[in-house]
C-alpha cells in the first residue's frame, strides 16, 4: 500500500468542438429523415425497413458472437513482486517457521489428505541457511508448522513439524531438505498430539512430574521421544556390587544419557537412532533436578469398593511407605503364592518389596480391608520401553475379585501413560493370573517356553482425529 495517489489528466472542452458536435447531429438527423421519407413512399417501403432491421440485428448478433470467442484473455494482475533473494536467516535471529509456497509449489488442496512428519536435519550455522531449507521445502508443497533449534558446535539441528502432501514420501522429504543443505536428516510420522508446541509439552510434563514421583520416566521418555529408560538402584535387590555412581551434573556420549536419579541410583537413558542434542541433554537434566527438589510424593487418591461377597476394599497408590505391610503381608501367604510371584527362592521375595514399591519404577496399587490389612498388591513396572504387570493376593482373599479389580485399573494407568502393551510373566499353572487377563477383553498373545507363561496384552491406541487437508 503507498499513500500517492495518480491524479486523472484535466480534459478542456472547447466551444468550438461543441459546435461540430452539434451540427453533425443535426445532419444526421437529416439524412436519416430524407432515407426514411424516400423508403417509406416507395413501392415496397414496410418490407425494405422491417429487413433492414432484421439484417442490422443478425449482425449485432453475430459481431457479439465473434468477439467472445476471438477476443484475447485479460491480462493476470501482476502478482507481488517476490523479493530477489530470501533475507539472512541467521540462526540467531530466525526466519518465520510458516512457509510461503512460490510459483513452483504444487496446489496441495488438490492432492488431498496431507501427512505430518517430524524432521530432523542439520545446516549450517550462517546466514540464509533456514531460509534456503524452508524454500527447497515449500517448491514441494511443505508446510512448516512448527521449527526448534538446536546448537551445535559446528552447526544446527532444525527440529521440524511438517504437513505435507499425501502422497509426498520419506526419502522425497529427505531429497528435498539435502537440496536445501540439510544433512543427517531424520524423518518420523507424527500425528495431531505433536501440534502441540514445544514449550507447552514441556510444562505440561513438569506438571506431571510435580504431580506425581512415577511419571519422571514417563516425562523423559515423552521429552526426548522413542528411546529406553532404565532406572537403576543404588543397590540390586538381588544383591552384588553397587551400581557405578553418577557425577551431580551427569553424563551425555552420542545416544546415551546417564543421570543421577534423586530417590538413588540412576536413570539411563539410550536412543540408539538419533544421537542426543546438547539441548535435550539440558532439558532432561532440569526435568530430573525439579523431581530431586520436590521429594517423594504420591496422589492421595483412594477407591472403595464393595466385592460381591459383600466385603469393602479401599485401593490406593502405595509406595515405600507400605513396606512394613507388604512384608506382614509376605509372611501369611503360602510358599506356592509367593513362587506364583516372584519366580524365584521364597526367601528372596522381601529383597524386592522395596524396589517395587519405589515410584520410580512404576506404579503400585494396595489393597487395604477396613480393618487396615493389606490383603494385595498391583504393579505397573516399566521395563525399559516395555510395560510389565503383576499381582500378589493373599491366599484367603484370592479368587474373591480382587487381583481382577487390581489388574483393571493398572491397564488404565498404562493407557494414560500412553503404552501399546502390557505383560505379564507368570507360570502356566497359574490360572487365576490367566483368567483376570482374559477378563480385560484384550487381544492377548501367549508365550510358554519351560513352564514360564508370558502373557500380552495389547492396548487399544488413542484415537487421533483427522487432519483438514490444507487449502
Amino acid at each position: 500500500m503507498t499513500d500517492e495517489t495518480t491524479a486523472k489528466p484535466h480534459r478542456a472542452h472547447h466551444w468550438r468542438r461543441d459546435l461540430v458536435e452539434l451540427a453533425a447531429l443535426f445532419t444526421a438527423v437529416a439524412a436519416a429523415d430524407t432515407l426514411a421519407d424516400t423508403v417509406a413512399h416507395g413501392p415496397d417501403g414496410p418490407v425494405l425497413l422491417v429487413s433492414s432491421a432484421a439484417a442490422l440485428l443478425a449482425t449485432t448478433a453475430f459481431h457479439t458472437w465473434w468477439a467472445r470467442r476471438h477476443h484475447p484473455a485479460s491480462p493476470a494482475p501482476p502478482a507481488a513482486a517476490a523479493p530477489s533473494s530470501a533475507p539472512a536467516a541467521a540462526h540467531s535471529g530466525r526466519a518465520p517457521a510458516k512457509n510461503t509456497p512460490d510459483k513452483d509449489t504444487p496446489d496441495s488442496g488438490a492432492a488431498g489428505a496431507t501427512t505430518l512428519w517430524r524432521m530432523r536435519t542439520t545446516v549450517r550455522d550462517e546466514p540464509g541457511s533456514l531460509a534456503a531449507l524452508c524454500s527447497s521445502l515449500a517448491r514441494h508443497g511443505v508446510d512448516i508448522l512448527s521449527l526448534q533449534t538446536h546448537p551445535l558446535a559446528d552447526g544446527v539441528v532444525d527440529e521440524l513439524l511438517l504437513r505435507a502432501p499425501g502422497t509426498l514420501a520419506a526419502d522425497d522429504l529427505a531429497e528435498a531438505a539435502a537440496t536445501g543443505g540439510g544433512s543427517g536428516t531424520w524423518l518420523e510420522r507424527a500425528d495431531a498430539h505433536d501440534l502441540v508446541d514445544a514449550p507447552t509439552r514441556v510444562l505440561n510434563l513438569a506438571t506431571r512430574t510435580a504431580l506425581d514421583a512415577a511419571e519422571l520416566p514417563l516425562a523423559l521418555r515423552r521429552l526426548l521421544g522413542r528411546c529406553t529408560i532404565h532406572s537403576v538402584p543404588a543397590r540390586s535387590p538381588r544383591g552384588g556390587a553397587p551400581a557405578e555412581p553418577v557425577p551431580a551434573d551427569g553424563v551425555w556420549e552420542e545416544t546415551v544419557m546417564r543421570l543421577r536419579d534423586p530417590a538413588g541410583g540412576s536413570i539411563t537413558i539410550e536412543r540408539p537412532y538419533l544421537p542426543f542434542t546438547p539441548t535435550e541433554f539440558a532439558r532432561a537434566r532440569a526435568l530430573v533436578e525439579l523431581d530431586a527438589r520436590l521429594g517423594p510424593r504420591v496422589p492421595p487418591r483412594t477407591d472403595v469398593l464393595t466385592l460381591p461377597e459383600g466385603d469393602a476394599i479401599t485401593v490406593r497408590r502405595a509406595d515405600t511407605g507400605d513396606l512394613a505391610a507388604a512384608r506382614a503381608m509376605h509372611e501369611r501367604c503360602s510358599p506356592a503364592t509367593l513362587a506364583q510371584r516372584y519366580h524365584g527362592p521364597v526367601g528372596d521375595a522381601d529383597r524386592y518389596l522395596r524396589h517395587l514399591l519405589s515410584p520410580r519404577f512404576g506404579r503400585t496399587l494396595a489393597a487395604y480391608t477396613a480393618t487396615g490389612r493389606l490383603v494385595a498388591l498391583g504393579h505397573l513396572l516399566w521395563d525399559g520401553d516395555e510395560t510389565e504387570v503383576a499381582l500378589l493376593v493373599e491366599d484367603d482373599w484370592q479368587r474373591r475379585g480382587v487381583g481382577g479389580e487390581l489388574l483393571g485399573r493398572l491397564v488404565g494407568l498404562a493407557v494414560e501413560a500412553g503404552c501399546g502393551s502390557v505383560y505379564a510373566v507368570t507360570r502356566s499353572s497359574n490360572t487365576g493370573m490367566v483368567a483376570a487377563m482374559r477378563a480385560l477383553d484384550l487381544p492377548l498373545d501367549y508365550q510358554v517356553e519351560e513352564g514360564t507363561l508370558v502373557i500380552t496384552a495389547r492396548l487399544a491406541p488413542a484415537r487421533v482425529p483427522a487432519l483438514p487437508a490444507t487449502p
